[in-house]
């Protein structure tokens, strides 16, 4: 019987530019990606909460490097992305994770610029980040993107029609650039996160949190921001190479409970 091939679970020596990273999954995803053995370059808006997460990852004797960035300004992202490619020799991974979330109905005054704000950080700035990144993951031996959409992306909340319409356009660019890139040996996927704890939903009270967990999820609970990490690591290392323009909720069963 011919052996059954070890195929490499580890991200050692690779490097990963993770967008948002500065806390809640995004933190989660740099400091579980690095304890790995990722080079981690942790992107956000934040400069103080990204270099909070590259000390953590430090101090755990891992290798990250903080660097600022506001997706908003579409004309940094290049530049970003080279910078960090330039500190860690090239680029491995990308982690497309940057959110933001503000409720608008559809006939506020606000509406506009909420809509604008959340289609150039949550979709316009994916793509951007990626073709930046592709020289250097063409590149790469295993070369990985990975898109963080929601729930959202696959059903709708009242008020959140710029953030749903924002992240079905993330599945809908994951699935086009999945067979664009395919020919390159880069994989493309995305996650979508259902109810998780982090500062997006911190001004939900536990008690409402309970409510909607028991109603909505089959596991009656929200999710960890480490839970999502985790899965993301999987779609990211080097045995992950024939999964690519998946959609995978991580959702404690969210889209799968009718009642």
């Amino acid at each position: 019987m011919t052996p059954l091939p070890r195929l490499n679970r580890s991200l050692q020596g690779a490097a990963a530019f993770i967008t948002g990273a500065g806390s809640g999954m995004g933190r989660a995803m740099a400091v579980v990606f690095a304890r790995e053995g990722a080079k981690v370059a942790v992107v956000d808006r934040n400069a103080e909460a990204a270099e909070a997460v590259a000390e953590e990852i430090l101090g755990e004797g891992g290798i990250g490097a903080a660097f600022a960035l506001d997706l908003a300004e579409a004309d940094r992202i290049a530049p970003a992305v080279e910078q960090a490619a330039g500190a860690f020799g090239g680029l491995d991974v990308v982690v497309n994770n940057a959110g933001i979330s503000a409720m608008s109905a559809i006939d506020a005054d606000d509406y506009g610029a909420n809509w604008n704000r959340h289609l150039a950080v949550l979709l316009t700035a994916q793509p951007l980040v990626v073709r930046a990144a592709l020289p250097f993951l063409r590149r790469s031996p295993n070369p990985r993107i990975l898109n963080i959409a929601s729930t959202e992306g696959l059903g709708a909340t009242a008020g959140l029609s710029a953030y749903s319409a924002a992240k079905s356009g993330v599945i809908g660019l994951t699935r086009s650039l999945a067979v664009e890139l395919g020919r390159d040996g880069i994989t493309v996927n995305c996650i979508c996160p259902g109810p998780i704890d982090t500062a997006m939903t911190a001004s939900i009270t536990d008690e409402d949190k309970a409510a909607y967990a028991k109603r909505r999820t089959a596991l009656r609970r929200y999710g960890r921001p480490e839970e999502v990490a985790h899965i993301s690591l999987s779609l990211c290392v080097p045995a992950a190479s024939f999964i690519t323009g998946a959609i995978i909720p991580v959702d404690g069963g969210l889209t799968v409970r009718n009642a």
